[in-house]
């Protein structure tokens, strides 16, 4: 199996089956951090294919550069998502995201989850949209921080302190709706 980085070496090269090699590796991970920021499942996939679609019509820019692969299409995604946002307003509906995604969970659980979406969902709308997307890459992506440093172009401090702050946010939005 070629690692990331000869594929990435051969897709620079316009070689379509090296691209397609990185596209299915990190297909689900991208459409997962996309769906959990607009919440809705056709948009998720529009964005994900539009996310994949600009870095093949980018990748013989793409250096690597200490930087993952990985990390670039978050990039995109990011970039994408800010965009989508600005035409339509539309916030992360977890909802939807207990409706849509696959989870392996008992109805019982399923049940206690959903009595708190309304007052989280409210609570992560609130948080600016760096600290959405921390929350989102440390904890539904499950990140570390040295990577959602990389993706977010930040050092680990920063993240760290981000995502402290993000938590000590949700904290209090949550406390207050109790």
């Amino acid at each position: 199996m070629p690692t990331e980085s000869e594929l990435v070496q051969r897709a620079t090269q316009r070689d379509a089956q090296a691209f397609g090699e990185l596209y299915q590796r990190y297909l689900k991970q991208i459409y997962r951090y996309i769906f959990y920021r607009v919440g809705n499942a056709t948009e998720a996939e529009d964005l994900t294919e539009q996310t994949f679609l600009k870095a093949w019509e980018a990748i013989g820019r793409f250096r690597e550069q200490g930087v993952p692969f990985i990390a670039w299409l978050y990039r995109l995604a990011h970039n994408l998502v800010i965009d989508y946002r600005r035409t339509r307003h539309q916030a992360v509906s977890l909802e939807t995201a207990c409706d849509t995604m696959d989870q392996a969970v008992s109805s019982e659980e399923l049940a206690a989850v959903r009595l708190d979406v309304a007052a989280l969902q409210q609570a992560i709308a609130r948080l600016t949209p760096e600290q959405q997307q921390v929350i989102i890459l440390r904890f539904v992506q499950g990140l570390s921080h040295g990577d959602v440093a990389v993706i977010m172009g930040k050092n680990e401090g920063a993240i760290r302190g981000l995502q402290h702050r993000a938590l000590e946010s949700l904290h209090a939005l949550l406390d207050r709706n109790d």
